[in-house]
């Protein structure tokens, strides 16, 4: 399929998602949890039409893919009502969040809190692209790692972030 008329289908089912967005279901956190752990979240970023794929390993890891460069420490969690990526050593950490919205098999994936649609995904059962064991080896610290109960990890993500916000600092302790 060539490049234009990739976007041209991308900025349509856009325009769907947006339009439709009385008939989609806002997830809490937990339906996201129940959703991708264990699952690859499959789909093209909005504003470039670039693709992502990744596995939702239940350790915490978000093996696969972003924009074609492979994950080499990505990290993935829930709060109350998003699901938050982590990305980078602790000391230059980048954080990402989104609230996912589905509408039978499309999920609109919106960042937080400005509420644009940054991406549109579907949810692959299981690894089907073997992520699992293409990827290489890393651990999940700070805040996914960490073996809490999933109720307690939101609310430490949830406090962590404000936390960050209120000393100018995004991720740098990652959340601890």
């Amino acid at each position: 399929m060539k490049p234009s008329a990739a976007r041209r289908i991308l900025a349509g089912l856009a325009l769907l998602a947006a339009g439709a967005a009385g008939a989609a279901e806002r997830l809490t956190g937990a339906q996201i949890r129940q959703v991708f752990e264990g699952n690859t979240v499959t789909g093209r970023y909005t504003g470039s039409n670039l693709p992502f794929s990744e596995y939702h390993h239940p350790d915490g890891r978000a093996l696969g893919h972003n924009r074609n460069l492979p994950n080499t420490d990505a990290c993935w969690t829930t709060t109350e009502d998003a699901v938050c990526y982590y990305y980078g050593p602790p000391d230059k950490r980048r954080t990402y969040c989104f609230t996912i919205e589905t509408s039978g098999a499309l999920y609109v994936i919106r960042s937080r809190p400005s509420g644009r649609i940054n991406g549109l995904a579907r949810v692959e059962p299981g690894d089907p692209h073997d992520f699992s064991r293409k990827s290489g080896n890393w651990f999940c610290d700070g805040l996914i790692s960490r073996a809490l109960p999933h109720a307690r990890l939101a609310k430490v993500a949830l406090d962590g972030a404000r936390a960050r916000r209120s000393d100018g600092v995004l991720g740098r302790d990652g959340g601890r």
